[in-house]
Parts: C-alpha cells; structure tokens; sequence
C-alpha cells in the first residue's frame, strides 16, 4: 500500500515552484537552487532536493531522467513528449502539434494506465555543428 503524501504549502515550496514555472529550459535542481537563492537566500540545496522529490512524487511537477545526465524539472504537468540531447543535457518541449496517441494493446500485461513518459533523444542544432 502507498502512502500518500500531504501538500503543505511551505515558503520554500512556493520559491521553487515560481522559479519552476518560470522557465522552459528544464533546470536541474542544482539550477533551481541558484534561481531559488536569489528571492530566498538561506534556503539550502538539501532543502531544494526535498522538496523537488516530493513535488515530483504528488505529481505537482515532473522529475525528468535524462539518461547519463543529471534530473532535470518541468513545472509542465499536461501529458507531453521531450527531447534532449545526449551531448549537452539541454532538454526541450516537443511542439503540441506532434501527435503523441500511442496505440498499444488492449491487454498490456494487465496494467491499467495511469500516465506515460514519452522522450526522444538526439543532438541538438548548437552540438551538431560543434563537429
């Protein structure tokens, strides 16, 4: 049985969900921390870790796993795919006009759906033309 876990609001949660959903760019949480000391210097990394995984576990905002890489965060919860790039890290939205309807059948090991990750990866312009 899963606990669930409560949302209390918190000053420091405020912080890092304003300077979450201000950015598109897919910070890690070492970025959220330096974006967060600027309205909120005392708040400490530990604290900004905390509170990134339990906003992430209550679904309030996605914990990205880019493979090799450090997490990244996306204050976007709606369902949508990303892209990233296997050479810098640097994560992106995929435009909402790519469709995202995946077909897949009707008894899928007897999983009932709840929500998908969809990601690509490749090399973005900017590491393309550093070759």
């Amino acid at each position: 049985m899963q606990e669930t876990i409560e949302y209390r609001p918190s000053k420091q949660r405020k912080v890092i969900l304003d300077v979450l959903s201000k950015v598109t760019s897919h910070p890690t949480a070492d970025e959220i921390y330096s974006m967060a000391r600027k309205h909120m210097p005392n708040i400490s990394l530990g604290t900004v870790y905390r509170n990134l995984g339990t906003l992430s576990s209550m679904g309030i905002i996605l914990k990205l796993g880019v493979p090799g890489k450090q997490k990244r965060f996306d204050a976007k919860t709606d369902p949508h795919a990303h892209i990233s790039c296997k050479i810098c890290g640097k994560v992106e939205d995929l435009p909402d006009e790519i469709p995202l309807d995946v077909v897949l059948p009707k008894n899928m090991l007897n999983y009932k759906i709840s929500h998908y990750e969809m990601s690509y990866v490749g090399e973005c312009f900017e590491c393309q033309q550093l070759k």
